[in-house]
């Protein structure tokens, strides 16, 4: 039995390709979830120290995001200083949403592929070899 045997019969079932570069990378993923859940928009050091990020590392993650569509970065003036505030796009909204749904999609699949490893770790040995090919557990 080959690998291709006990698998689902999707070909690249889990490749997750609406797994985005731009949202999956860890500081633009805390900016964005950030930013979610603030509609209304933060302003710039508030969104630096949710993410623990330095000023150039967000500023260069912003620009990343805001360049794909993702948020809009407005400069203005509050209390007498100048004041940037981070918000996140109608379309940044609905991407973020269907790539949270594909990651609920690799959790899902994750725990189903641990449950049948657990069932076939529990299962006696002369069927793990059935289910393995002829493998013995390492």
């Amino acid at each position: 039995m080959t690998l291709s045997d006990r698998l689902p019969e999707t070909p690249g079932r889990f490749a997750y390709e609406g797994l985005e570069r731009v949202l999956h990378e860890k500081a633009r993923l805390g900016i964005m979830t950030s930013l979610i859940t603030h509609p209304e928009g933060l302003l710039f050091t508030d969104l630096k120290e949710l993410c623990a990020l330095t000023d150039g590392n967000l500023n260069r993650h912003l620009k990343v995001l805001e360049e794909e569509g993702l948020v809009e970065i407005r400069k203005g003036t509050g209390q007498k200083r100048p004041q940037t505030i981070c918000r996140v796009t109608a379309s940044g909204r609905e991407r973020f949403v269907e790539y949270v749904s594909v990651l609920e999609q690799v959790i899902a699949d994750a725990a189903a592929a641990a449950r049948e490893r657990t069932r076939a770790a529990k299962a006696p040995a002369n069927s793990r070899r059935k289910l393995l090919g002829g493998w013995s557990p390492a």
